[in-house]
């Protein structure tokens, strides 16, 4: 708001301009009508004045002409000149000869440029002169000019009158409403705004607004009240959002379903350890705590579920760890860390990670359900990892969430070799973001065999990604990076298009091959997969029953009853549904009954100590048994020995892939290899 309130911006000033331009234009224009009414009157007057004064001196004017009498006549002109406003008087024969003639000039006043426009110069009038009893001659004539001067400037003097009168009647009615608006509404207003101005904002209720005396029943009153009750609920609004600011500070520093400190708090406690540990040149070790396959537990059991063993994890580690020497918080989610304050060396820590591991390890009963856990550690040193308080929480943050990638249900300390891994993985999910549009994706196929009639079956489309820098990169590095970050979705879709637009080539070329494409467990979960699928195959006019979808058992874990749902609905539309790498995630028959599930496939790490470990070729045998009984086509990967091959058809596995056969080819050296195969195939085994 201005420092000083302008005069121009006064709401009265401006009140007064509106007010004194209305009264001025209207004054104006109610003048003018009276001063044109009044020229209008003038005009009348003048006229009836000439018609008088000739019908006056008619019959003398006649007289004179009839008898010739010049005295007479002079006598009438005379007369007439009487009148101011005659100008020419004059008494003529009909042949024009005068009789009696006098003139004068028409009076010479300032303003005769203006009226004469309005009345004229002179009124001229010519009269014939006849006797009543011989109408029909005329004896001459009588001729009178009228100087329209004398009333012109009579009209003008009431005409300035008339508007000077209009204009000061319109300054004095402004004026008037000037003062009572002041009165009545600017200055009361004025005086509210320098009322309001006083009020402070932390605090709007202590300096309430004054009524204006006078105006405590109208308008301004009723607006006084209602700004006051205004203010009074700000105030109490901000009370409110100040004791819910109070409140959420508090919950901030707690975690509200396990009781323990938040991350902010627990940052704020680290802080103060680090600067005590510098003082006394002691040690501490930071602990990450992740509960594995949490999320999995939270689908399958519910959320109650997990948040009872978030309690009773939280009630764990508290029992478990003496206040005096740790300090324990939750990160969020089913994180948690422990800050031991002193250790003697990395191997005092490593003894308290193990002791949490058996700790957590423990069966927890929820509710109905009896729930065996693991966890994974990541553990950071002060000060040989790292020597501020966030860095070394995100230290074991880093450790901890790669040591899940290897594994689950065990301990890693911080190494510098994690930052350059966190480094490369960053870098990697930027190429992958590339990747696809710089065409640097390649797809594979690896025959696939009917064991039984020896004869090329399908394909299994494998993705390959030649980095510009790095060349090669193996799925397994940059497959669980795209699944992570979701570029898998896209990438997948663009393995379909591309492994149906194949093989649309070869059913061209009478080569009427199945093909295999793997989903990704992320691919499953988008709402739209099943409608992509079905468009892709009609895009590129690819029966049904000529796609095969591998999935993992764990891609169906995350929400096992959507999964099976759209594995259904691809199922009834004609596709294949393969399990790949059986018996490495959660094997269960319950699994296999809910799917529509017609082949199994065994992972190659059973294959390739086949007849070498027993162990490994138990698990062979159990699966070709459980797909035989089961109804279940068994696909055996990674076949790599004339042995593998010839025990895997003894035992009843019906369909084989693997570098036996060949290894995965490019488009057009597959064709060859198609071609090839049978001849080659009964040479190397006559």
């Amino acid at each position: 708001m201005h420092k000083a309130f302008e005069v121009e911006n006064h709401l009265g000033f401006r009140i007064l301009r509106w007010v004194l331009a209305v009264a001025l234009l209207s004054g104006m224009a109610v003048s003018t009508v009276q001063v044109v009414l009044d020229a209008q009157r003038v005009s009348s007057e003048l006229k009836h004045q000439a018609d008088q004064t000739i019908a006056m001196v008619r019959d003398a004017a006649t007289q004179a002409v009839f008898s010739i009498d010049e005295t007479l006549a002079q006598q009438v002109v005379d007369g007439l000149f009487a009148l101011q406003a005659v100008q020419l008087a004059r008494i003529s024969h009909p042949d024009g000869s005068e009789l009696s003639r006098r003139q004068r000039k028409p009076q010479d006043v300032e303003f005769r440029p203006i009226t004469d426009l309005i009345f004229g110069n002179v009124w001229e009038y010519h009269e014939a002169l006849r006797r009543a009893d011989t109408p029909d001659i005329i004896y001459g004539y009588l001729d009178i000019h009228f100087d329209t001067a004398p009333v012109a400037n009579i009209w003008l003097t009431r005409a300035l009158v008339t508007f000077a009168s209009g204009m000061v009647i319109a300054l004095i009615l402004g004026l008037t409403l000037f003062v009572l608006f002041n009165w009545l509404l600017a200055s009361p207003l004025l005086r509210i705004v320098h009322s309001l101005k006083k009020v402070d904002p932390a605090h709007p209720d202590d300096r309430l607004l004054s009524i204006p005396r006078g105006h405590e029943a109208n308008e301004l009153g009723l607006w006084v009240n209602a700004t006051n009750n205004l203010l009074v609920a700000i105030a109490e609004s901000q009370q409110k959002h100040r004791e819910a600011e109070d409140k959420v500070s508090r919950l901030s520093r707690f975690d509200t379903l396990t009781g323990l400190p938040s991350r902010d708090a627990f940052m704020e406690e680290l802080r103060q350890d680090i600067e005590a540990a510098q003082a006394r040149q002691a040690s501490l070790a930071l602990i990450v705590c992740g509960i594995d396959d949490f999320k999995s537990i939270n689908d399958q059991c519910g959320f109650r579920t997990g948040d009872t063993i978030l309690k009773t994890v939280a009630s764990r580690l508290g029992a478990t760890l003496p206040s005096d020497r740790f300090s324990i918080a939750r990160l969020g989610s089913d994180q948690f860390v422990i800050l031991e304050k002193t250790v003697r060396d990395s191997f005092q820590a490593a003894e308290t990670a193990e002791k949490l591991l058996l700790n957590l390890a423990l069966p927890i009963k929820a509710g109905n359900h009896r729930i065996s856990m693991t966890a994974t550690l990541g553990i950071a040193i002060y000060p040989s990892d790292a020597s501020e308080a966030d860095r070394l929480l995100q230290s074991a943050e880093q450790t901890m969430a790669l040591a899940k990638q290897n594994g689950h249900n065990y301990f890693q300390f911080y190494v510098a070799s994690i930052d350059q891994e966190i480094r490369e993985r960053k870098q990697m999910e930027k190429d992958l973001a590339q990747a696809l549009e710089n065409q640097e994706f390649h797809l594979v196929y690896q025959p696939q065999i009917n064991l039984e009639t020896k004869r090329i079956i399908g394909a299994e489309a494998l993705l390959r990604w030649n980095h510009p820098e790095h060349g090669l990169i193996p799925p397994d590095e940059f497959i669980p990076v795209s699944e992570a970050n979701g570029s898998i979705v896209a990438i997948g879709q663009w393995v379909l298009e591309q492994a149906c637009w194949q093989a649309s080539r070869w059913a061209s070329a009478g080569s009427y091959l199945r093909i295999a494409v793997n989903l990704s467990a992320v691919q499953l979960r988008q709402d739209s997969i099943v409608d992509d699928i079905l468009a892709t195959l009609d895009k590129f006019k690819i029966p049904a029953g000529r796609l095969e979808l591998e999935v993992t058992e764990t891609s169906f874990m995350t929400n096992m009853t959507d999964a099976v749902a759209k594995l259904h609905r691809l199922h009834r539309a004609g596709i294949s549904i393969a399990v790949d790498d059986f018996g490495t995630g959660y094997s269960s028959l319950t699994y296999l009954k809910k799917m529509p599930v017609q082949h199994l496939k065994i992972d190659k790490q059973f294959i390739q100590d086949l007849l070498i470990n027993e162990e490994d070729t138990r698990i062979a045998n159990t699966i070709i048994d459980l797909g035989r009984s089961l109804n279940l086509t068994v696909i055996a990967e990674g076949v790599e020995t004339a042995e593998q091959e010839h025990y895997l058809t003894e035992r009843g596995c019906k369909l084989a892939q693997g570098y036996f056969f060949s290894k995965p080819l490019l488009p057009k050296d597959f064709e060859d290899f198609v071609q090839t195969f049978h001849a080659n195939l009964v040479e190397n085994n006559p």
